[in-house]
């Protein structure tokens, strides 16, 4: 009876062996559903990976100037300009104007390169003079304009609070707070974003950016 029952449970050794493609066909499917996966899960980590590496080369070599007008004495006054980030940059144009003018009214045309780390100062006291008047009291602003890795940025305007009396600088005193890191103007169709440092060179070219008014190609942060 035993024997029987056990012979009635037999699989024939032929319609084993015609499984064995099909059990192997479902392995396979599982194993390749595991590893798209497991492809999937690295691509992701991956991309994240290459995206904080990128910004964080972004974040050590993007150009970051810092400019502080100060007062030396009653006719004279410096512009110090910080280069804040690793690389080094060449600057090309220093202006000055007035909250109250939409132009600058002082333009210092340079070619002094300023390494990363390194600071560069320049007499302005006669410049600030004469951009304020000798009557003057109120905030006034400074940018830079320069070349880093072959591209034309310009810096924030850095305001200051200066009083002039009879044409001597009676206080000069920065209110701007600590500039942000600096970012390339990225353009995306006929929209653009406004940031701290705008790459210039996409509108301009190089022999013309002295000769076109300043608002053709620069965004003021004032």
């Amino acid at each position: 009876m035993h024997m029987q029952l056990v012979n009635s449970f037999r699989i024939p050794f032929t319609t084993l062996i015609s499984y064995i493609p099909i059990i192997a066909t479902i392995v396979t499917c599982l194993f390749s559903v595991v590893l798209a996966r497991a492809t999937l899960r690295y691509v992701e980590a991956t991309d994240k990976g290459l995206a904080l590496a990128r910004e964080e080369f972004e974040r050590e070599w993007s150009p970051d100037l810092h400019i502080k007008m100060e007062r030396v004495s009653a006719t004279e006054a410096k512009v110090i300009v910080t280069n804040l980030a690793k690389t080094s940059v060449l600057l090309q144009l220093l202006q000055l104007r007035k909250l109250s003018h939409a132009m600058p009214f002082e333009r210092c045309r340079l070619n002094d390169p300023l390494v990363g780390g390194m600071t560069w100062t320049q007499e302005m006291g006669k410049r600030i003079i004469a951009c304020t008047g000798h009557e003057f009291e109120g905030p006034i602003a400074a940018c830079i304009t320069f070349y880093a890795s072959g591209r034309m940025y310009r810096t924030d305007w850095f305001r200051s609070q200066v009083q002039v009396r009879e044409g001597r600088i009676v206080s000069l005193e920065p209110s701007t707070m600590p500039t942000r890191r600096v970012r390339v103007l990225d353009r995306k169709g006929p929209e653009r974003r406004r940031e701290f440092v705008q790459d210039v060179t996409a509108d301009v070219a190089p022999n013309k950016v002295e000769s076109k008014p300043d608002e053709s190609y620069f965004v003021t942060g004032a």
